[in-house]
């Protein structure tokens, strides 16, 4: 007598089980479970207003981030190109929520309502570490700022988390860039380098607690006006601070700022990148005493 055979249904059945059984099996091995996004810094850029090409110089400073350290940078771009652009992201109390580190590269010079910068500048003081990126320097600044600022003063806010006081710049013309305290895990092993033709911010103030770190030396030629009054006129020499560190409010946030920056071709420079990189990596204590990444957002080895 035969076997009986089963129906389909039975068959069915037999298969569902086996496919369940497999992806049961499956499930308890640790080795295919999903593996953990890899560690990045969460990094981000606030860009634009007067003066500057920032969609190039946003896109230079992203990938050249990305390529030296283990981060994830997030550009928030205003397409406005005047002294009082604003940005919705600042809208909101918790802006800086979800990044580790904000990156200020803002040119709204006349940008003055106190409610909003308060707003910027809550976050910093709660804590969320700062890098200040050329016209940041010329920002959000109110009353005679022409004039040297004092500490606690109605318009001081935004200098005080800078650390420096800058009211404008001279001719471009090329910087000797001089790393003044090369013992610095900012400045570490890097070496001195004269840009292109670039902007040097003065310095009407450099505050106390502000830690210098880079010099920039700018000479200039005698103009057509100068040479007319006196044929034997010589060139001027004009020496400013274009790199330094401060710790910021009640918590001590770390902040790094550069005046450097101006053109495309020095932020596109290695030399920028590497410092500026560096900058991050400082402010958010993952720079170790010999300037280099800490482990968790080093880029492997090749």
């Amino acid at each position: 007598m035969s076997a009986k055979k089963p129906d389909i249904s039975t068959i069915i059945q037999l298969i569902v089980v086996c496919v369940l059984a497999t992806f049961s099996a499956f499930a308890t091995k640790p080795c295919l479970a999903a593996e953990p996004a890899e560690n990045s810094l969460k990094v981000l850029i606030v860009a634009g207003g007067c003066c500057h090409d920032y969609t190039s110089q946003t896109k230079l400073l992203k990938e050249g981030i990305e390529a030296r350290i283990n981060a994830e940078v997030t550009v928030v771009l205003s397409s406005d190109t005047s002294t009082k652009a604003t940005f919705k992201i600042y809208e909101s109390d918790d802006w800086a929520k979800g990044f580790d580190v904000v990156i200020h590269d803002e040119c709204s010079a006349n940008v003055t309502d106190k409610p909003y910068i308060d707003r910027i500048l809550n976050a910093h003081r709660a804590g969320t570490p700062a890098v200040n990126l050329h016209c940041a320097m010329h920002s959000y600044r109110s009353g005679n700022f022409r004039a040297p600022v004092d500490i606690g003063a109605d318009n001081a806010a935004w200098y005080e988390m800078i650390g420096v006081q800058s009211t404008g710049h001279g001719p471009k013309t090329p910087i000797d860039v001089i790393f003044s305290d090369s013992s610095h895990p900012i400045t570490k092993g890097l070496k001195n380098w004269k840009t292109i033709n670039e902007e040097l911010y003065n310095n009407v103030r450099v505050y106390s607690g502000t830690s210098v770190l880079v010099n920039g030396n700018q000479k200039t030629q005698p103009n057509k006006k100068e040479l007319k009054k006196n044929p034997d006129a010589k060139g001027k020499e004009a020496t400013a601070v274009v790199g330094w560190t401060n710790e910021y409010g009640p918590k001590k946030t770390r902040i790094f700022s550069t005046s450097l920056g101006h053109q495309n071709e020095t932020v596109a420079d290695d030399r920028y990148l590497d410092f500026v990189t560096r900058g991050i990596l400082w402010a958010t204590s993952n720079l170790t005493d010999e300037g280099k990444p800490s482990s968790k957002y080093a880029k492997p080895k090749s």
